[in-house]
């Protein structure tokens, strides 16, 4: 599947590939087939940094990272009807993602880590949902991955 986007031009997408975001993107509900677009390390896998592009909106596109590179301790509580439409969710087939938002001046970057995106890597649907505890909307990561980069590792 050919997608057009804004930041990347076009792009060539499996089907099997996107993301099916049931209730769509807090603030744009009608936003809901999505694809991530990232940088695969020799394993195969994403580095830190992704994009969560939509397909039905070129103009719209989510950098995104995995909480975990950031907050190994990341583990915040959701109620289980908020999961229920997911499926059958287990630690193998769990994947979540967390906004990341890079203003002008990057000392300021955050992460929202009030409303993280879950996506069951079986079926790919997913849900953006608010979680119970009482976790920032906006915490400060420049400090995180300057520090991290300073030691030689990835960012």
């Amino acid at each position: 599947m050919q997608v057009n986007t804004r930041l990347f031009g076009e792009i060539d997408t499996e089907d099997v590939k996107i993301i099916t975001l049931t209730k769509g993107i807090i603030g744009f509900p009608d936003l809901r087939r999505f694809t991530l677009i990232y940088d695969e390390e020799d394993d195969g896998r994403a580095k830190n940094l992704m994009w969560l592009q939509s397909i039905d909106e070129p103009e719209f596109a989510l950098p995104v990272i995995t909480p975990d590179t950031i907050f190994p301790e990341y583990n915040p509580t959701v109620e289980d009807d908020m999961l229920l439409e997911l499926g059958d969710l287990r630690e193998d087939n769990t994947y979540c993602l967390v906004t990341i938002k890079v203003p002008k001046d990057v000392t300021q970057m955050t992460v929202n880590l009030k409303a993280p995106i879950i996506i069951n890597t079986d079926t790919l649907d997913g849900n953006q949902i608010i979680v119970e505890d009482d976790l920032p909307v906006r915490q400060p990561v420049y400090d995180i991955l300057k520090t991290r980069k300073d030691q030689g590792g990835e960012v």
